[in-house]
């Protein structure tokens, strides 16, 4: 039995890790353990913890990293007490582990993995090699990437750059996009079934929004916000849900923002968190997505979905025709809605799909590299 465990520190990279967790969980060869941090322990994010246990995982181990507010220095201090936190953990549990999976870009995982090296724990990064030239997370994905010793990337550009940051070729995975994989496994719910949940009706001409800072550009984020829900106002034909923004730097401008102009409206429903078969749900049904999130460029194509890119925070990550990147005025936004609406259904498929990337994983983990876990 190998000793397997997984770093999540937010709904988002727990979404993406489902299908590994399932089949590591279901697989004897594997021993899983789940370390929980981050906003997933804050009940200002949703205390999305209870989404773990919910799915059916156990959580033996819980840090609580949560910065107090999202300032530049709240958002340094947490990082400091991530690493401290995680400096215990990692003394304790040097050796309780034969390889740690950490997934992404964000700054609590970024200290987490940092926190490691010294005690010379043995990483897998899925989703290395990408670029975000319009979020300071590009700089802590590059740093997790060199931390770690395997690579489970999601296309062939990013096997290119994981390659380049290493100076190795050894030890890359191209598998694919990891969370893709729940589109083939987990059911969606009925239209009926979302409403009743959420009280949003999508057989409506709907739009899913999601929309986080710039966190390279932080003092435009304000006036991002409020061209966004200046757009929104116009497109009074559609309905829209909006998620809420990551605890990134500066976020909580824009939380505030969407609950002063969007409270009391009957066109708008601010959701903290949709869980991922909500949120796959959403996307199945939505007319199309606009924001500035990831999922948008890795998820919605294979549901056949436009995307309007908003602005810079994912500039650089590798997208398909689906994809529409705009700057982000009142009028792109309005001309993108107008060019989606004459396009129709996106046909041509999904560039981060590769069969299956949970399946490669395991493989990988079994037949390639099992022989190292007992060294």
């Amino acid at each position: 039995m190998k000793r397997i465990a997984v770093l999540t520190s937010s709904r988002a990279d727990f979404g993406i890790y489902l299908p590994l967790l399932k089949k590591l969980k279901e697989d004897p060869f594997f021993e899983l353990s789940i370390i929980a941090f981050g906003t997933h322990l804050s009940a200002d994010h949703g205390e999305t913890i209870s989404q773990i246990e919910l799915s059916g995982f156990d959580v033996p181990y819980k840090i609580k990293t949560t910065p107090v507010n999202d300032s530049s220095r709240d958002i340094a201090e947490s990082m400091g007490k991530t690493i401290e936190g995680f400096a215990n953990f990692w003394d304790a549990h040097k050796k309780a582990f034969d390889l740690v999976f950490c997934l992404g870009d964000r700054y609590e995982m970024f200290s987490a993995v940092m926190s490691g090296v010294p005690f010379q724990i043995e990483f897998a990064h899925i989703h290395g090699g990408e670029r975000t030239l319009g979020a300071i997370d590009n700089i802590f994905r590059h740093a997790i990437t060199i931390a770690s010793k395997y690579h489970f990337t999601s296309s062939s550009e990013s096997t290119k750059r994981v390659k380049e940051l290493t100076e190795s070729g050894e030890h890359i995975y191209n598998v694919g996009a990891l969370g893709l994989d729940n589109i083939n496994t987990i059911d969606t719910l009925s239209i009926e079934q979302f409403q009743e949940e959420w009280g949003v009706d999508l057989s409506h001409k709907t739009i899913l929004t999601t929309f986080h800072p710039e966190t390279v550009a932080l003092m435009m984020n304000a006036e991002y916000g409020k061209i966004l829900i200046n757009a929104i106002e116009r497109l009074s034909e559609y309905q829209v849900i909006i998620t809420m923004p990551n605890a990134d730097t500066e976020g909580n401008v824009l939380r505030s923002l969407f609950i002063l102009k969007t409270t009391g409206s009957k066109r708008v429903t601010l959701i903290e968190n949709l869980g991922v078969v909500s949120y796959l749900t959403a996307m199945k049904y939505c007319s199309f997505l606009l924001g500035n999130t990831s999922s948008g460029i890795i998820e919605a194509s294979s549901f056949g979905k436009y995307v309007i890119n908003l602005g810079d925070r994912q500039k650089g990550r590798a997208s398909g025709r689906n994809v529409l990147h705009v700057p982000i005025t009142v009028e792109s936004i309005i001309e993108s809605v107008k060019w989606i609406e004459d396009a129709g259904f996106y046909k041509l498929g999904n560039l981060y799909y590769n069969g299956g990337a949970a399946d490669k994983i395991i493989d990988v983990l079994k037949n390639t590299i099992d022989d190292e876990f007992s060294l």
